[in-house]
């Protein structure tokens, strides 16, 4: 063989073994880049799945908390309705009690008045005087 074909088979054979080199790394970087998709895959999965369990749970306590506070809210509401409830039944009462007492007032000093006027009214039509010390037994 000459120095040529020689040089020439030489540099043939060591192409062939870079590229073939070339193509395994290249088979070897798809291959990671294969398994390193399938972890990101995996932890965004898990990632997700603990974000949705983190929010589940959150919302539950909200839940609670919010039943909590509505309830208690209630119940507070409730004493109040009840106390004002009694504060006017209470009110009520005294009211009518006055009512009552003042009308009864009202209905004697009318019915007092009714009786002086009439009696008036009755000396005039019998022409007794007014008032009986105007009256002089010894004239």
């Amino acid at each position: 063989m000459t120095p040529i074909r020689t040089l020439s088979a030489l540099t043939l054979a060591t192409a062939l073994t870079l590229s073939a080199s070339a193509f395994a790394q290249i088979g070897q970087d798809l291959k990671n880049a294969g398994h390193n998709t399938a972890d990101a895959s995996k932890t965004a999965a898990h990632d997700t799945a603990s974000g949705t369990k983190k929010v589940y749970h959150k919302t539950v306590s909200g839940t609670k908390t919010a039943t909590h506070d509505t309830e208690h809210g209630t119940k507070v509401a409730a004493h109040k309705t009840d106390e004002g409830t009694k504060t006017a039944y209470h009110k009520t009462v005294n009211g009518t009690k006055t009512v009552g007492h003042d009308t009864a007032h009202g209905t004697k000093v009318a019915a007092h008045k009714t009786e002086n006027g009439t009696t008036h009214v009755v000396h005039k039509i019998q022409g007794k005087p007014e008032h009986p010390a105007e009256t002089n037994p010894h004239n």
